[in-house]
């Protein structure tokens, strides 16, 4: 467990909010299957996605839920991408497929990278169990104000457990993301400084952060801004404040992210954590995953 999760380890309805992150950590490889195991890739390619990169791809995957929206909407949504990275890719996601046709093949793509993945667990009790606990958190997460979470909760119900896991994961993650972005408002920083400030307290390197499309111009402003405002040193090294900053901004969303737990209850939430650790465990060693991502799983 991390300093910041042991700082943050308040209760919240016999919750605590170190466990809050915790299952964010755990479900999050889960979800984000979709945007690295070949299947999907595969699938994305039937529909006539270009996959010499995932961007293509991730988009339509990602904000499929939300229906032909355009560029302007999945930047809203998504926050932290720069809007003509978002426009490249969501202006022509629409031309080559429906969202429901992308919704029908990131269930086939789950399907199938889950089966390879996973092997005979997939058809196991402690999954089953696993999903009927994730899909009882889901179900109770408040999504007004939420729009990718709320989108998703829309979907139906996927049948088999493994897929009713996946999409739990998934309503888990955009729920507690959206409050994320709640939290990053409050603190007042844009999506630009959200990156730049990320990188400032080594959460994630520039380099990694640099894929969401921001020019080295906009990443130096916003840089200049945080300086100014005493948050980062002209190298981009996080000041004190600028690490309480972050602090806050992490244990906001945590708090905002309780709930659907707080509802499960402590002993359900926890006897879930204890299921998801061997199926957490063969995620990440397949190695579909980098090793390092944007969201600064383990370091915040």
């Amino acid at each position: 467990m991390s300093r910041h999760v042991s700082e943050a380890n308040e209760t919240g309805g016999g919750v605590e909010l170190g466990r809050v992150r915790q299952l964010w950590h755990l479900l999050e490889p889960l979800h984000a299957v979709l945007y690295y195991a070949p299947e999907a890739f595969e699938e994305a390619a039937a529909l006539g996605y270009r996959t010499e990169e995932r961007w293509p791809s991730y988009f339509p995957y990602r904000a499929a839920p939300l229906g032909p929206v355009g560029g302007e909407r999945v930047t809203s949504a998504f926050y932290s991408f720069s809007p003509r990275m978002v426009d490249e890719h969501v202006k022509s996601a629409w031309r080559t497929a429906g969202p429901e046709q992308v919704l029908t093949a990131r269930e086939r793509a789950v399907d199938r990278a889950y089966r390879a993945i996973l092997g005979d667990r997939v058809d196991s009790p402690e999954l089953a169990e696993a999903a009927v606990l994730a899909r009882r958190a889901a179900e109770s997460a408040n999504t007004a104000g939420r729009p990718l979470a709320a989108a998703n909760a829309e979907l139906p119900w996927p049948e088999g457990p493994h897929l009713q896991l996946w999409h739990a994961a998934t309503i888990l993650r955009e729920h507690r993301g959206d409050g994320h972005l709640a939290a990053l408002l409050v603190a007042g920083l844009d999506p630009v400084e959200t990156l730049v400030s990320f990188a400032a307290i080594g959460a994630a390197s520039v380099e990694r952060l640099e894929s969401r499309g921001w020019s080295a111009a906009e990443w130096a402003a916003a840089r200049a801004r945080l300086v100014v405002r005493g948050l980062v040193t002209e190298d981009g090294t996080a000041t004190d404040a600028g690490v309480e900053l972050r602090r806050r901004v992490e244990q906001h969303t945590d708090e905002l992210a309780c709930a659907p737990w707080q509802l499960l209850g402590s002993h359900a939430t926890a006897r879930l954590a204890d299921l998801l650790g061997e199926f957490w465990v063969t995620v990440l060693g397949s190695g579909l995953l980098p090793s390092e991502t944007t969201l600064g799983i383990g370091k915040v």
